[in-house]
């Protein structure tokens, strides 16, 4: 406790670079845009009776997740002065030494800055997580969860990656912007939440599909909009290096959404689909962001093609495996993560990290042969470790009284909408009426009122709103 309250009287702000302070301060803006696009690209995959709870649940998380950062998560999670290889310490408990003294990631701006930019990538994380459990979980135990699992499974893993004592990064691991503590980490944790909660009402028998293809869409901007700071700030400073990160981020979402969208067309009755394209666009941001600090404009294009057709793929395995990832977390943050962090092996240029004058052994390209053992054994450390603690904290919450973390089959049949918060997504929306029957009201429906119809086909109707 004493090291907690201990002010250090030193300054070191010399060195502080007011366009690289500007620049991370707008970059943490744009991070924190990403929570709530999850919430929107959730919400339009869900069914309706499940939209407003998806975003609410980014969000809280997000909450509770900017808490557990100034308690103590910063420092466990980023403390440079500790000396062990697995966790930090407490310097930074509080945020109380957090100030204009810049961090040792970040010599060039105030300490606070690089913590606030920071904690949007940590309040980022579970958000994501939780699309494994979507449509059944219940919204309390998430608050208590969220503050449990940042501690104990994203605060070791981004200590292990980005810590000057984390074992990942002595070790030579490279991982620019988190491919290993924010998609492996959060695309395992979903595997598990899928596992654990079990599969939805109908799965397997019904087709869920996506209910809002405008919330997708609006949802995947916002994640690509928040991408270019969250890849591109990561250079902690306003140079070339970040211009690069940010280049190749947009191309590998670009890639990604069209390989995604031509193996889709060619798979499924040739058509082409905004799902589709939205979901590798986003797989290619989440495979670009290990090396998006590492690679070059030519690589980027490799980095999307292989995550849109790997990722597209990767999403079959919940069929045929039986586990209900609800919204394809696993296949897109942990399959693409994986394949990110591997392909960095391979491309990582010491060219583009001397763009700010880091220096690196590179990878293949640069005839570093070992690099792809070093993101082979980080991807393996972080799955593991995220998939096992998470499966443990679900058990532990599981058995005790008020913590379950799976709603009742009543409530999940009614959504999460009302059931969780009372509250409705689209409670005035309407239905165009077939031929010979009156427009009907969709507002008592979701109210779980009953209606009548006059119309013979009135109980048809019913059962095509209901699956919505």
């Amino acid at each position: 406790m004493a090291v907690l309250f201990k002010r250090d009287e030193s300054t070191e702000t010399s060195h502080i670079n007011s366009g690289d302070t500007a620049w991370i301060l707008i970059s943490a803006a744009l991070v924190f845009l990403m929570s709530p696009g999850v919430g929107y690209f959730y919400s339009g995959m869900a069914r309706s009776k499940n939209a407003v709870s998806m975003v609410f649940l980014c969000i809280i998380a997000m909450s509770v997740v900017s808490v557990q950062w100034m308690i103590w998560g910063y420092s466990l999670a980023l403390s440079d002065t500790a000396t062990n290889p697995f966790i930090g310490n407490m310097r930074y408990g509080l945020l109380l030494n957090v100030d204009n003294r810049p961090h040792a990631n970040a010599p060039s701006i105030p300490g606070s800055v690089y913590a606030i930019y920071q904690c949007m990538f940590a309040a980022l994380t579970p958000a994501l997580a939780l699309g494994g459990a979507a449509e059944r979980i219940r919204v309390f135990p998430v608050i208590l969860f969220c503050f449990i699992w940042t501690t104990l499974v994203y605060d070791p893993i981004a200590y292990w990656s980005w810590a000057p004592n984390g074992w990942m990064n002595n070790m030579g691991e490279l991982d620019y912007a988190g491919g290993t503590p924010v998609h492996i980490a959060s695309g395992f944790a979903a595997l598990a939440f899928a596992i654990v909660l079990g599969k939805r009402k109908g799965f397997g028998q019904e087709k869920f599909e996506p209910h809002n293809y405008l919330n997708i869409i609006l949802g995947t901007s916002m994640l690509w909009f928040g991408w270019i700071g969250f890849n591109g700030g990561s250079a902690v400073a306003s140079d070339g290096r970040a211009g690069m990160a940010a280049a190749v981020t947009h191309i590998a979402a670009s890639m990604g959404g069209l390989s995604w969208s031509v193996v889709a067309y060619f798979r499924n009755g040739y058509r082409f689909s905004s799902f589709h394209f939205c979901s590798g666009a986003v797989a290619g941001l989440v495979a670009i962001t290990p090396g998006s600090g590492f690679v070059s404009p030519w690589a980027a294009l490799v980095f999307g093609a292989v995550a849109g057709v790997v990722c597209h793929f990767a999403v079959d395995l919940k069929e045929k495996l039986r586990f209900d990832d609800a919204l394809d977390v696993f296949a897109v943050h942990g399959v693409g993560g994986i394949v990110g962090n591997l392909l960095t092996g391979i491309f990582a240029s010491k060219s583009v990290a001397a763009l700010n004058g880091s220096e690196i052994d590179g990878g293949w390209i640069d005839h570093h042969w070992k690099q792809f053992g070093y993101q082979l054994a980080g991807s393996c450390a972080g799955a593991g470790w995220s998939f096992v603690v998470t499966g443990i904290i679900l058990y532990i919450f599981n058995i005790i009284p008020g913590l379950h973390l799976r709603i009742h089959e009543e409530g999940e049949i009614s959504g999460t909408d009302i059931t969780e918060m009372g509250e409705h997504g689209y409670k005035f929306a309407t239905i165009e009426p077939s031929p010979g029957n009156d427009s009907i009201s969709m507002s008592a429906l979701e109210q779980g009122k009953p209606q009548v119809h006059s119309s013979e086909n009135s109980s048809q109707t019913d059962a095509n709103i209901e699956k919505q």
